[in-house]
């Protein structure tokens, strides 16, 4: 690989934090309540912005993207890519469209089926978690106009290592906001039986990876469907902090560039 893992990290850190500013303009525009048809909505134009945008900053790297909006690219043609950007331009489309605040740019490097680096940007609080393998896994929140940085080291000065310490004694569990399944209820139910006192949380979109990876959830159950670019940034970033996300069937880490790319069930802890 011609870039280092550093330059690879800073570049996909200013795309996360432009991108991010693309859908706020979007979000925070006049007519977002306004009805329009599918493909005008803001929540299409706000996508279609934010994945222009990365496109467009990461183009330089000449390493391949495969999104949703790649989806179909031939999987003779994508298996045999060596390191490949996995991106989720606006991750948590319902929580974009009830304004809640909980949706996430979230861009990855995958090498040979890992995910070995990982940017969630939470455009609405400006928190910034990223990871990166010989680097570590740090979070932070942006300061106002700071979406781009010349030097990764500006960032690391302003950013925390994870995981952080939490210290509350209360064994959290974070699951979806929007997505939760019978299945999941029936787990939760069966950590009180061995936990003392379970508190549960709920949050959208790939900020329920970066809670395990910084301390605030203990485990992130997720028995429903998701696809490859909602996990990826999100896997590097909880490995990275030494937590692990585990596939349900195999009960080895998720793989990434599978043939289909819907994942199997998975936890996280």
């Amino acid at each position: 690989m011609k870039h280092n893992m550093k330059d690879l990290l800073l570049a996909a850190i200013n795309a996360s934090l432009k991108a991010g500013e693309e859908i706020l303009e979007v979000y925070n525009s006049d007519d977002f309540a306004i009805e329009h048809k599918d493909d005008r909505s803001p929540l299409t134009l706000a996508d279609k912005r934010a994945h222009e945008v990365i496109s467009k900053m990461l183009q330089p790297l000449e390493l391949p993207v495969l999104s949703e909006e790649g989806k179909s690219i031939p999987y003779a043609q994508r298996s045999g890519w060596n390191h490949f950007w996995m991106v989720d331009p606006l991750d948590g489309t319902k929580e974009f469209i009830k304004r809640n605040g909980e949706f996430t740019v979230n861009i990855a490097l995958i090498h040979q089926q890992r995910s070995v680096l990982g940017v969630i940007y939470v455009p609405v609080t400006r928190t910034l978690y990223f990871a990166a393998e010989g680097v570590g896994a740090f979070k932070s929140n942006m300061q106002p106009n700071s979406f781009y940085f010349v030097d990764l080291q500006e960032v690391l000065d302003h950013s925390h290592k994870m995981p952080l310490q939490n210290e509350d004694g209360k064994f959290t569990v974070v699951a979806s906001r929007s997505h939760l399944s019978e299945e999941t209820e029936m787990f939760i139910d069966g950590l009180r039986t061995t936990n003392k006192e379970v508190e549960f949380i709920s949050s959208g979109s790939s900020i329920k990876l970066c809670l395990v990876a910084e301390g605030k959830a203990h485990v992130y159950p997720r028995f429903a469907p998701t696809m490859e670019w909602d996990t990826a940034a999100g896997q590097a970033i909880c490995e990275i902090s030494g937590k692990r996300v585990i596939d349900y069937k195999t009960n080895a880490p998720l793989l990434y560039n599978k043939e289909n790319l819907l994942n199997n069930w998975f936890i996280v802890d």
